[in-house]
Parts: C-alpha cells; sequence; structure tokens
C-alpha cells in the first residue's frame, strides 16, 4: 500500500513530538526530524509552510491526541465521575514520573520556550490546555452531579486550579528528578476533590 501525503505529514510530527519532549523545539534541526521519520531531506516544505507552521501542527496533533485520551477516560460508564478524574490523573502522573521524572508533556516542556519563540504555537498550546481545563470543569461538574466528587471552588475554578498545580509538579519533578512533587500533587487533587 504506497504512503500518502498524509501519511508522510503524520510520521513527521510524531517523530517531532518524541525528539521535542527530550530536546525542546529550539534545538531541534528539521534535518533531524525528516531523517528521524525516515522522510527525504528536502521534501520539509512539501508538508509544512514554515518551521512555525510545523510547530504549530505538531502542538495541534499532541492536543489532538491529548484530548482524544482524556475523551476516552471519561467515556468509560462503568465508573464514577470521581474515577474518572483519577483515572486522568494518574495518567498524567505515570506521564511525567517516566524517564526519571523527564515526562513526556508538551505543555511542560515546551511551554514557556513556545510563548516567547511563536505566536502560532502560543496560540496551539493556549488552545490546547483551555481544551484540557473545559474537559477537566466537565469531569468535575459530573462529579458532583452525581455525588462522587466534592468541590469547595466552581468546577472551573478548580479544572484550573488543579491543572495549575500539576504543571508545576511536573515542572519541578524535572529539575528535581524526584516524583515526590508529583506525589504531592496526587495528594492534593484527592484533598480537593474530596475523592
Amino acid at each position: 500500500m504506497p504512503v500518502t501525503r498524509v501519511d508522510t505529514r503524520q510520521s513527521l510530527l510524531e517523530a517531532a513530538r518524541r525528539i521535542v519532549a527530550v530536546k525542546g523545539y529550539a534545538a531541534v534541526g528539521i534535518n533531524e526530524v525528516l531523517a528521524a521519520a525516515g522522510v527525504p531531506k528536502g521534501s520539509f516544505y512539501h508538508y509544512f509552510a514554515s518551521k512555525d507552521a510545523f510547530g504549530e501542527a505538531m502542538m495541534t496533533s499532541y492536543f489532538d491526541d491529548y484530548l482524544a485520551a482524556m475523551d476516552g477516560i471519561a467515556a468509560d460508564r462503568d465508573r464514577s465521575s470521581a474515577e474518572h478524574l483519577m483515572s486522568y490523573w494518574q495518567r498524567f502522573y505515570d506521564l511525567q514520573a517516566a524517564d526519571d521524572c523527564q515526562g513526556g508533556c508538551l505543555v511542560v516542556k515546551l511551554g514557556a520556550e513556545v510563548a516567547d519563540l511563536s505566536e502560532a504555537m502560543r496560540a496551539a498550546t493556549k488552545a490546547g490546555t483551555a481544551a484540557i481545563v473545559d474537559r477537566l470543569e466537565r469531569m468535575i461538574a459530573d462529579g458532583v452531579a452525581d455525588g462522587s466528587v466534592t468541590v469547595d471552588e466552581s468546577p472551573r475554578a478548580t479544572a484550573e486550579a488543579l491543572y495549575d498545580v500539576w504543571l508545576g509538579a511536573s515542572t519541578m519533578a524535572k529539575i528535581h528528578r524526584s516524583a515526590r512533587h508529583l506525589d504531592r500533587a496526587m495528594a492534593v487533587t484527592r484533598r480537593v476533590l474530596g475523592a
């Protein structure tokens, strides 16, 4: 079966995500991504208008996959909303504790870097993180409605605060190469949600 333009484009995005998760965005060259994806040099601009457009597409693709995973967690009808939330946070924990706490969350890895580097990547990251918080808000509101979650603030404020806690804990885990910050975030999350 022949490889399509869409397949090649997706291969480039996936290769970039793996490399960028380790090295950061600015440190990764286009040729490195092309080599990792097995795509001939010189063909990058057949798929992306610029490195900036490529970065935006990479972040958008990352968030599409991330949000689909969140939707999958929330779709499990055999579990309560509190279990959905804790499942999500456990997945976040596992991702960030991996590889000596170097994690794989591109928001943690690239948030500050792309906010200053590329307006298109900043906007894609802003939209993606807002969509994550939207889903967390819905899960919290569902938990309040089904009685499996109790919160002191609105579901929106709680979702924003918890996401902030986890981003900060992930950054500290990377700095210290220790999961203790993630453990603390998990304890705070359980306390805040009454779960």
